[in-house]
């Protein structure tokens, strides 16, 4: 049996370790090979799903367990699931993406000096400077056409490869949003008057609305990273030519120049030259990856195909999204309605574009009432801030409704997204579930006052004395060491105290006198000289007494004569 909340870590990661390598093992003896990170996203899937009735703030069972195991090996084994492709879109994207900053050289040279001082730094160090000296002298000669022969015309490859590279990413980004505003129509078009040819499948259309907007998200993604590409090689073309041409004025007829005027534009040409290089590999890999996404889409064929659409769509007016906002435009809230909510427009507001809004620019009134219907938020109606975040929504009355209880619709989102578990990228709403959240198998009653419970081990130190030491050592606990200082205070009271004077005491009293201490002093003479004196040494014999009555004391000087020191 195990129980989650308290497991130590180490524990916990054993036990969830072998959870995740038994769901592995079950779905290769069925043929489907998944990655640990896919299984491990789809334990904490099931987990969150409150329709499952996990509660990891108790004991597991053995049965508990294997129930886990059976839901996500059937769930990792659905073919037919738009949510498990979205699931296995947003793993793939985090782990083959990377961001531009990773296209450096594997040692960047902020890094370099640590790695070359490590051994051999002199020589590397020459040697790769030499490489990038030769390669700019080589590019110089290409430009002046005596020399460089084998070097390709990367800025002319990437001016004709970008635009190639855009394209079929700008095609199937309209692919997906059409595609997105066809779902959306429709299930706009049931909640108004429910279809009887769709309402069995309502819950798989809007999982296939997920998957077409999580795919749109990352080609939003991509195609900003080839806008960036084609604004740095445009900024990296004209640096090139400048360094070109202010080599050549430096050069110009000259026989000879100095090795400290030259060499340093050759590097910032290599330099150069290799951040093309590298603009090329990431181009490669965005394209790759577009491709590679396209795995993910191949259910909307088989679930909705287009005769399936055109009939569903019968009456129904498709809107893209720049309709809808077009449609809000010039509608705002009036902030005088609203005495506690913080209204923020973009006529009154600085860097208005560059606020982080909630749930990717989606309707957060729509995602909590619409059972989580996807509609784009529209900002100028106005964005609620509300506890340091921000919304936006799809409509003047949705605004409003939401602004009366925002907690209460942030809620509903969060516990959606418990649902389907793809919402949790989809929507940006990592920091809502860091962690596992508790459930109780409530199986009736309103399961939305159920909140997570964070846990975590804590441990607290009290000093010894927080006060200062106030100890009394005349104090004494014991009652007989009491009696007997008692009875010693009464015998006290009883006796009288006595004085008397004698010859040995009689004129004895304290006194005091002043003295002037010695000062100090020396002199100086050009010669010296010392002398030594007897040292007196005078013996009394017969003080002690004797045999006789009276004491005879006799007197020996035993001082040495002068003349014998």
């Amino acid at each position: 049996m195990y129980c989650w909340s308290r497991m130590s870590h180490s524990q916990a990661e054993s036990v969830i370790k072998n959870i995740i390598r038994e769901i592995g093992q079950e779905c290769a003896m069925k043929g489907q090979t998944v990655s640990e990170t896919l299984v491990a996203f789809m334990v904490k899937a099931v987990v969150l799903d409150p329709r499952n009735e996990f509660n990891v703030d108790r004991t597991l069972t053995k049965n508990d367990v294997q129930k886990l195991i059976k839901l996500c090996v059937s769930r990792l084994l659905d073919a037919v699931n738009p949510s498990l492709d979205t699931i296995k879109m947003q793993v793939y994207f985090d782990m083959n993406y990377t961001n531009r900053a990773a296209l450096q050289s594997v040692f960047p040279q902020t890094e370099l000096g640590v790695f070359l001082s490590l051994s051999k730094k002199d020589k590397e160090r020459q040697l790769k400077e030499l490489t990038m000296i030769v390669t700019g002298i080589r590019l110089f000669n290409k430009d002046c056409g005596k020399g460089g022969e084998g070097i390709d015309d990367l800025p002319a490859i990437l001016n004709e490869a970008i635009p190639a590279a855009t394209q079929p990413i700008d095609a199937e980004l309209r692919a997906s949003q059409d595609l997105a505003y066809r779902y959306t129509a429709v299930l706009e078009m049931t909640r108004e008057s429910p279809h009887r040819n769709i309402e069995g499948r309502l819950s798989m259309l809007k999982e296939a609305l997920f998957n077409v907007r999580q795919h749109e998200a990352f080609l939003c993604i991509i195609l900003s990273d080839v806008i960036t590409c084609a604004q740095e090689v445009e900024m990296m073309d004209k640096q090139f030519a400048a360094q070109i041409e202010h080599l050549k004025n430096t050069v110009q007829a000259k026989t000879a120049v100095p090795t400290s005027q030259v060499f340093p534009i050759f590097l910032a040409l290599a330099n150069l030259w290799t951040s093309f290089q590298d603009e090329i590999l990431l181009l490669s890999f965005l394209t790759n990856l577009t491709g590679s996404l396209q795995q993910f889409l191949g259910i909307h064929a088989q679930l909705f195909p287009d005769d399936v659409m055109e009939s569903l769509l019968e009456g129904v007016t498709v809107k893209s999204d720049e309709q809808r906002i077009k449609e809000t435009m010039g509608i705002k809230v009036n902030v005088s309605d609203f005495k506690e909510q913080e209204w923020l427009f973009p006529e009154t507001t600085a860097n208005f574009d560059q606020l982080l809004i909630q749930y990717r620019g989606f309707c957060a009134h729509a995602l909590a009432e619409k059972d989580g219907l996807l509609l784009p938020g529209n900002p100028a109606i106005g964005i609620l801030k509300h506890k340091e975040k921000y919304y936006t929504f799809s409509s003047k009355e949705s605004a409003y409704v939401f602004a009366q209880n925002p907690d209460m619709f942030i809620q509903l989102i969060g516990e959606k997204a418990r649902e389907c578990a793809e919402l949790i990228q989809l929507l940006e709403l990592h920091h809502q579930f860091e962690s596992l959240a508790p459930y109780s198998q409530v199986r009736s009653g309103d399961k939305r006052s159920m909140k997570p419970i964070t846990k975590c081990d804590s441990s607290t130190q009290t000093d010894t004395h927080i006060l200062p030491p106030t100890i009394v050592k005349s104090y004494e606990w014991n009652e007989w060491e009491l009696r007997r200082k008692a009875i010693k205070l009464a015998n006290l009271r009883r006796k009288l105290t006595h004085s008397m004077q004698t010859n040995l005491s009689h004129m004895r009293r304290d006194g005091s006198t002043q003295v002037y201490l010695l000062k100090d002093f020396g002199t100086q003479t050009k010669l010296d000289n010392s002398s030594n004196v007897p040292r007196p040494q005078i013996f009394l014999a017969g003080l002690r007494g004797g045999s006789t009555p009276t004491t005879c004391m006799v007197k020996v000087n035993l001082t040495r004569a002068v003349d014998e020191t």
